[in-house]
């Protein structure tokens, strides 16, 4: 019998088989598609989960021979009304209308697909206050919209969604509940990866692996169990990676998550995260919006920027953010460093995670911390607004630690990428510094392509070297805040290595016949080096010669 992973994998498989079988295959609108129609699975058996172990007499009457969507439908109002109010308010409320299997039964009718669409969308509406997300203009997104209006054959669309249904039916997430943070991680890393390209709006979706997000998380947050009321923040959360791993490491139930990313691919995959991690609470604060621009998330008064007790970002590094950045560069406070410049060429490498970097250390409380992912070249740098920071966070003793990643550790960018970690409290003595190039396991990517990742036992070679602020030979350094003023507030661990020359114990008659050979294999290349000085001198008054006897002529 299959395990619960594999038979969630199959269904992936076949959602998006199906969207191939109507011609949207890699279109624009099959992330929606997929991602939607597997959360309403989701919840659909979410629901009937809670009902069937809600601690009510009413759900004693679901628990008998017949099916408990039959049972369900069975009830009168007022016990489906009971019913609701004994299970978590983290589960959306269905009617007998609104699941799977009542949609079965009527796939007969020719106006399938409207049936389908006006199931997912009064679900949506119903469930509007707990359920939806929102924009920096108080928009509401809501949970689902019509999805068959996608297939631009309006004679399919009752088929589609027919098929879309046959997928659905005979699948039951019931097993999965039972299961934790690593499961529902693997699956939607798995859910999303046709979709996590550079070419889904103006942020790109740069997806975290799963091993940085994992240690990015244990840094920040250790082995701390009493922590409580924690309020984690991204303002780059893409599909939520980094915000998830934060979260499992304190606690979901000890912490709250605000995020904001301006891309509507993203608010939707991040939406879908939250609600298979169980974070229902979070969602009114998955905002979508230009968070540089118009950031959402403000103190009481509405007049700075909200702090947090952990921020976290893998922002997008260099785009062309031409037609914002003079109101970006308007806020001189909130970008103290700078704002990159519009080149004349290129506009598409204007540094935007300069802009993240600032924002990020902007948003940590006092007694914060902070990790954002940049591009190694970042850490030596000797000018612009890139040493500024540098020199900011070195000198106000905020940056505490540096790990530089391997090479190609990223889904799609090539670009070497290391991680500063922050700390607003300004009580370290020493920043750890690792040099983790080197490690990692090559492997090739759906499309071919070489990539890296980290093995278990690398990822706990950088916690434990991190935590410990050991200093290990090529890999890492412990340095203080002057030294690194010393070499020009850089953070690359290699420019503190120590040089190491190897000593050899050799006779004098071995010495003395080295030096000789030495001396001998000098004399030959300079004897060939004055022959090849006197053959281009000849070739050079022969050439002279011509030109003098050809001007005479």
């Amino acid at each position: 019998m299959l395990a619960i992973k594999e038979k969630t994998l199959q269904l992936i498989d076949a959602l998006k088989a199906t969207c191939q079988s109507y011609g949207m295959g890699n279109d624009g609108n099959e992330y929606k598609i997929i991602t939607q129609v597997f959360l309403y699975k989701f919840l659909n058996d979410k629901f009937g989960y809670e009902i069937k172990n809600a601690k009510s007499e009413i759900a004693k009457k679901l628990n008998g021979d017949v099916k408990w969507e039959e049972a369900y439908a069975n009830l009168s109002d007022d016990e489906r009304m009971l019913l609701q109010s004994a299970i978590s308010p983290d589960v959306p409320m269905l009617e007998p209308y609104h699941l799977i299997s009542n949609l079965w039964n009527q796939q007969g009718k020719g106006d399938f697909d409207t049936i389908f669409d006006n199931t997912m969308t009064d679900i949506a509406e119903q469930n509007a206050d707990i359920f939806s997300t929102q924009t920096t203009a108080n928009t509401k997104i809501p949970l689902f919209e019509p999805l068959t209006p996608f297939v631009t054959d309006s004679s399919q669309r009752a088929a589609f969604a027919r098929a879309l249904v046959d997928k659905l039916v005979n699948f039951s997430f019931e097993e999965a509940f039972k299961q934790n943070y690593d499961f529902f991680s693997s699956i939607f890393e798995y859910l999303i990866k046709d979709y996590n390209t550079a070419g889904g709006g103006k942020y790109a979706e740069y997806y975290t692996p799963h091993a940085i997000a994992t240690i990015m998380a244990r840094l920040l947050v250790g082995d701390s169990s009493d922590l409580h009321s924690v309020e984690c923040y991204d303002p780059s959360a893409g599909t939520g990676t980094l915000l998830m791993a934060l979260s499992h490491q304190i606690g979901e139930n000890r912490c709250t998550i605000f995020s904001q990313d301006i891309s509507q691919r993203s608010n939707k995959m991040l939406k879908l995260n939250l609600l298979l991690n169980g974070l229902v609470s979070s969602l009114d604060n998955a905002i979508q919006g230009d968070t540089l621009v118009n950031p959402y998330h403000k103190s009481d008064d509405g007049k700075e920027l909200r702090q947090f007790d952990f921020v976290v970002s893998n922002p997008p590094f260099k785009m062309d953010f031409s037609d914002t950045r003079e109101k970006i560069a308007a806020m001189p406070a909130r970008f103290w460093a700078g704002v990159p410049n519009v080149p004349a060429k290129k506009k598409e490498s204007m540094a935007i995670y300069t802009c993240f970097i600032q924002h990020v250390i902007n948003s940590l409380k006092k007694t914060g911390k902070g990790a954002i992912v940049i591009p190694t070249g970042f850490i030596t740098a000797k000018s612009g607004i890139e040493n500024k920071i540098l020199k900011k966070i070195v000198e106000d003793k905020i940056v505490y630690g540096c790990v530089s990643m391997p090479s190609n550790v990223f889904a799609n960018t090539g670009t070497n990428v290391s991680v500063l970690f922050f700390d607003k409290s300004e009580t370290a003595d020493k920043v750890i510094l690792i040099d983790a190039s080197k490690l990692g396991e090559e492997y090739k990517d759906a499309n071919g392509l070489k990539k890296v990742r980290l093995n278990d036992e690398e990822i706990e070679k950088i916690i434990t070297t991190f935590n410990n602020k050991e200093s290990v030979d090529d890999f890492s350094v412990a340095v203080s805040y002057d030294e690194i003023k010393e070499k020009g507030y850089s953070l690359s661990a290699g420019q503190y290595f120590d040089i190491k020359i190897d000593y050899v114990d050799i006779t004098e008659e071995e010495f003395n016949s080295r030096m000789t050979a030495y001396k001998q294999t000098l004399t030959e290349q300079f004897a060939e080096s004055r022959r090849l000085e006197e053959e281009i001198m000849k070739q050079l008054d022969a050439l002279q010669f011509n030109v003098n006897v050809g001007s005479n002529e």
